[in-house]
């Protein structure tokens, strides 16, 4: 077995172990939850007229457990139904299950989140080797206030103005929703560009909130950078600065390769408030409302979605980080 094949079955052995440990830290939180849900579920279908075995069978169509089992063979249940991909039913979409919801909602995170994520990178980075080279300029100067400024801003204050800016005041786009409800859904170029048009505050509102972010790790990335003996002598050798330029951005820029995957990880989560302030149906927005109808399914789901794909995350930083520095392999 290589290197490389160790590192990766170690990485994916470790992954798998986090993911068991989140599995059963959410498990046994919602036992310890008050009124223990899966027994508050079963009191509910009862008074609702059902039998004590209907009432046991939906508790365990909705939990992936019975309440009146030993704790440890809900457990062994529990794990059982995960293993083959059922994450239960939700509460509050009667019948409705787990999976249908979250694979419904992950698009409306996924794709203005990971747009908004990669249009801050490219901007966040050139600008960061700007206000680095230039950093004693005025334009180095805005710069930096500029991305320090959105740096500061919360989530929510920058999505609502925004809403404010090109909504109410300038009625250029639209405030809510993912498309006007006169065009049918489907690959059609009507109905594909209202989604569009809907789309642009959100991946605005998640691109400034990185913007700032990366501006300041670029930049603080390559001040260090310019400090290498290597810079010095392509200045000696006359290198012309674009290639100069290359040269520092290639270098200063893989410390942010492994925050950019891990953003991809942490993508999957949302924004819990530019989702709710655009009235956006991602991932966040159902975590929200799952979180106010007590839906401990759809929750339980959604944090499991997010361990994973942050894990996931991990191990492709881990591995793509020794693959573009061959320092790293040594």
């Amino acid at each position: 077995m290589t290197g490389f094949a160790r590192r990766l079955a170690g990485k994916l052995l470790t992954g798998l172990v986090m993911v068991w440990v989140v599995v059963t830290f959410t498990f046994f939180l919602v036992h310890a939850l008050p009124g223990k849900p899966g027994d508050v579920q079963y009191e509910q279908y009862i008074m609702s007229g059902m039998s004590s075995e209907q009432a046991s069978a939906r508790v365990q169509q909705v939990y992936g457990f019975t309440s009146h089992a030993s704790l440890l063979s809900q457990y062994g249940g529990y794990l059982g139904r995960l293993a083959h991909g059922d994450l239960g039913q939700s509460i509050s979409y009667t019948g409705v299950p787990v999976t249908h919801l979250i694979w419904s909602a992950l698009p409306w995170t996924v794709i203005p989140v990971l747009s908004g994520l990669l249009v801050s990178f490219l901007f966040g980075v050139v600008a960061g080797i700007i206000a680095a080279v230039r950093r004693s300029s005025r334009w180095g100067g805005l710069l930096t206030v500029s991305g320090s400024l959105v740096a500061g801003v919360p989530a929510f204050v920058l999505a609502l103005l925004l809403l404010v800016v090109f909504h109410t005041e300038w009625n250029l786009l639209p405030d809510a929703g993912t498309s006007d409800i006169q065009y049918n859904p489907g690959w059609n170029l009507p109905y594909i560009g209202s989604v569009v048009q809907h789309a642009v505050l959100p991946v605005c509102a998640y691109a400034l909130l990185s913007y700032g972010g990366w501006l300041l790790a670029m930049k603080s990335s390559v001040v260090s950078v310019l400090g290498d003996d290597f810079i010095l002598a392509s200045e000696l050798r006359g290198i012309a600065p674009v290639t100069r330029a290359r040269y520092i951005g290639r270098n200063a820029i893989l410390p942010l390769f492994t925050v950019l995957a891990l953003s991809f990880g942490v993508m999957f989560a949302g924004s819990f408030f530019i989702e709710d302030t655009f009235d956006y149906p991602g991932l966040g927005d159902l975590l929200l409302k799952s979180i106010g109808t007590r839906d401990y399914p759809v929750m339980a789901g959604a944090f499991l979605l997010i361990t994973v794909s942050i894990i996931v995350a991990n191990i492709l930083a881990d591995l793509c980080y020794t693959l573009i520095d061959p320092r790293v392999r040594r």
